[in-house]
């Protein structure tokens, strides 16, 4: 009785005694047509250039091999797909909660937030969040809702208008601003701001011109750090709000 024991499927192409052909169609190393020639001498040929056969095309008659540095082929491969990745946007939906009668410093807070998000390229979740007698008053959110999109309307836009939920009013913001052109203008800051930081290090070294005086301390760059408060990801518009 036949049972299939599991396993991983090696999705990798065979190479030198691994193939398992009588004859192959040859690339050269410089992707010139060497032609069909038997196994054997091909990978003859292989040891002569001291490099790989390669099975590229397994599903051609006869199978196409070429002559290649194998090992060197899956590094750059590797490389490229490490900098496919590291360049694909992801879409994350930030969440802001708020309250209706929210306080102007708390709002000026958070409207902060939303503007940095929108920045990043993510879209935004606004929740308005009612409270006992508020409930009747749904009013209040929707001019709340309405006051922050006209406060942000050059870095978004409402994308999906002001709608009740049970004791919850939600709007979704979307950024004008494309997430891989964020990523790339952040990307660009990040090393600006690392030469400059460079640049005055080397303009604050001592010199053997002008030595530094004993006592006198460099001052170091200074890091802000940003405190989210009220802010979470979800990771689509129908994500439940927190209570």
């Amino acid at each position: 009785m036949w049972c299939y024991r599991g396993g991983s499927i090696s999705t990798e192409p065979r190479i030198n005694d691994r193939i398992r052909v009588p004859e192959v169609r040859l690339v050269g190393p410089s992707g010139e047509q060497v032609g069909i020639v038997p196994l054997a001498k091909a990978l003859e040929l292989a040891q002569e250039y001291d490099l790989d056969l390669v099975e590229v095309a397994a599903s051609a008659r006869p199978p196409v091999c070429k002559l290649m540095d194998y090992g060197k082929f899956k590094y750059e491969s590797a490389m490229k797909a490490r900098e496919a990745r590291k360049n694909q946007a992801h879409t994350v939906i930030k969440e802001m909660k708020l309250r209706p009668k929210i306080d102007p410093h708390d709002y000026d807070t958070k409207k902060g937030h939303v503007v940095r998000f929108l920045k990043q390229g993510d879209k935004v979740k606004i929740t308005i969040m009612f409270r006992g007698r508020e409930q009747s008053r749904p009013e209040l959110g929707y001019r709340l809702l309405q006051r922050l999109a006209s406060d942000v309307e050059d870095l978004g836009f409402i994308e999906s208008n002001p709608k009740q939920d049970g004791r919850n009013m939600i709007m979704v913001l979307g950024p004008h601003k494309k997430k891989t052109e964020a990523m790339a203008e952040a990307r660009e800051a990040q090393a600006a701001r690392k030469a400059e930081r460079q640049g005055v290090a080397v303009d604050e070294a001592p010199s053997e011109e002008a030595p530094v005086e004993e006592g006198t301390e460099v001052a170091s760059a200074e890091v802000e750090a940003e405190v989210e408060a009220d802010v979470t990801e979800a990771a689509s518009p129908e994500a439940p709000a927190e209570a």
